[in-house]
């Protein structure tokens, strides 16, 4: 399932924004692939992300992955039910299972990430 309403990062990050603030998460690709997810380590709030550079990470039963910045922005919000219920990402990647919001994101670098039916053409060609 890959949202119409998102932009998505080639490292598999989703991104939408509504009203100058840009949610983030897994896509659902990602999420299947990382297996049963057990652990998640955001950045702190108030951190300057840069767009490409990692800034978190997402442990499985299968791996450790990193998470890339799909945009430079200020955190604002982490999703802090994650702590408790990591797995909320493998149910919901697009939904509740939601990483992060940035304010103060590039616009020219959201115009650079994928759109949905972009994403699928990478994801058939991987």
């Amino acid at each position: 399932m890959v949202p119409k309403d998102c932009r998505y990062a080639k490292t598999h990050e989703w991104v939408k924004v509504e009203n100058g603030v840009a949610t983030i998460g897994i896509s659902d690709h990602a999420q299947d692939a990382l297996g049963d997810i057990t652990f998640v380590e955001l950045p702190a709030l108030g951190k300057v992300l840069v767009a490409g550079k990692e800034c978190g990470v997402i442990e499985s039963v299968k791996a450790a992955s990193d998470i890339y910045a799909p945009l430079s922005g200020t955190v604002v919000e982490v999703n802090t039910s994650l702590n408790l219920k990591p797995e909320i990402i493998n149910s919901e990647p697009h939904g509740n299972g939601w990483l992060l919001k940035l304010t103060n994101v590039n616009e020219s670098e959201l115009a650079q990430l994928l759109d949905a039916p972009g994403y699928e053409h990478q994801l058939e060609n991987e």
